[in-house]
């Protein structure tokens, strides 16, 4: 197949190990970078050896078969609604938008213009879960009873560059990193019918910790502890926890529990995290090598992926529908803790499939 011509909008510190990957692969190749920063995209353009243009340009290019769409998160929906428009493929970084409206507008538009929808996280497809994916077909945890996943911390004032947008709308842990936690699990174990949850907001201010803008001063306006407890169609109960506000723990971020066995998954923030198992009758855990390809930083493998559903005529696994699942999931557990009840997810999502062992290429 033609390598698949992607073309970036967003030039911050993400985009490097994209294009770095994106370069890399034999399936897609990169045509050009666009930021608002004209400065900081030309800087990236000579750094990577690819094209420059505008962020109009870019969407329309005719040079340009993919947008990968790495904009903050309140931009995710206009730059991909204007690229699906103008006929282009979409990946959008996480989350795939802000509001569930925006959200299923992409699903809708992308599905009206049989044009491709995906969105991150792809860690779900490094070596690391889809190793524990392969562990759960063949039986090895027996009937999945449940999980607990943890997702704590104090936030990224201390370090973060430009830290506003993560206690502003959209922000917060939940819509920040719940993203890798909810697909690990739903690659894992299929969609979640319905939630419960509990939040709340510690502090009404956060202080900025890193240069150039120490010492300024950013209200919170979300909540910042969220508990959700996620009922899967499989019959699993799930925990999730997602915090700016804890400063110390050693939970593990996810641990599955079977009839036959509990497994721990590792970061799904990470391609290749360590996995571990421990059987019913083992008197301690052990490690587990690891069979599948990404056990390093991947990032873009999602891009490829659509690159090679596209020639092969299948489904893309980072899919729209997976992304507006996870979305929908998010909004559900804010609103089940504001309305003091659980709340169906209405929204429909199955596992994507595995990856081969060996990878795409």
């Amino acid at each position: 197949m033609n390598p698949l011509r992607v073309g970036v909008v967003g030039c911050g510190n993400i985009s490097d190990i994209y294009l770095k990957n994106l370069l890399k692969f034999h399936g897609t190749t990169v045509a050009a970078v666009a930021d608002l920063d004209t400065a900081k995209a030309q800087a990236k353009a000579d750094e990577h050896r690819v094209g420059v243009l505008s962020v109009p340009e870019l969407l329309v290019s005719p040079d340009v078969d993919l947008v990968l769409n790495l904009t903050v998160p309140n931009a995710h929906h206009s730059v991909a609604k204007t690229a699906l428009e103008g006929g282009k493929h979409v990946y959008n970084e996480k989350p795939l938008a802000l509001a569930r409206e925006e959200g299923q507008n992409l699903v809708d538009l992308a599905a009206s213009r049989g044009l491709r929808l995906g969105a991150a996280p792809d860690t779900f497809l490094g070596g690391g879960i889809q190793t524990c994916i392969s562990m759960i077909k063949n039986g090895e945890l027996g009937e999945i009873v449940a999980a607990q996943a943890f997702m704590l911390g104090h936030g990224p004032e201390g370090w973060h560059p430009n830290p506003e947008f993560f206690y502003q709308r959209g922000g917060g842990p939940m819509f920040d990193m719940g993203p890798y936690y909810l697909t690990a699990l739903v690659s894992m174990m299929g969609g979640v019918q319905r939630v419960s949850g509990v939040t709340r907001k510690t502090f009404e201010t956060r202080t900025i910790g890193s240069e150039a803008k120490r010492g300024q001063v950013i209200p919170v306006e979300i909540p910042t502890h969220v508990v959700g407890i996620l009922e899967f169609g499989n019959g699993a109960i799930a925990e999730l926890t997602t915090s700016f506000d804890v400063w110390h723990s050693t939970l593990p971020p996810i641990t599955l529990h079977g009839t036959e066995g509990s497994l721990m998954v590792g970061d799904p923030n990470s391609f290749g995290d360590t996995v571990k198992i421990r059987r019913k009758d083992d008197a301690e855990w052990s490690e587990v090598p690891l069979t599948h390809a990404y056990a390093e930083n991947s990032r873009g493998v999602g891009v490829l992926d659509i690159g090679y559903a596209i020639a092969e005529g299948r489904e893309h696994r980072a899919n729209g529908d997976l992304a507006f699942h996870v979305l929908d999931v998010m909004h559900a557990i804010h609103e089940a803790s504001d309305q003091g009840r659980r709340l169906d997810v209405k929204s429909k999502a199955t596992a994507p499939a595995p990856l081969p062992e060996g990878g795409l290429e």
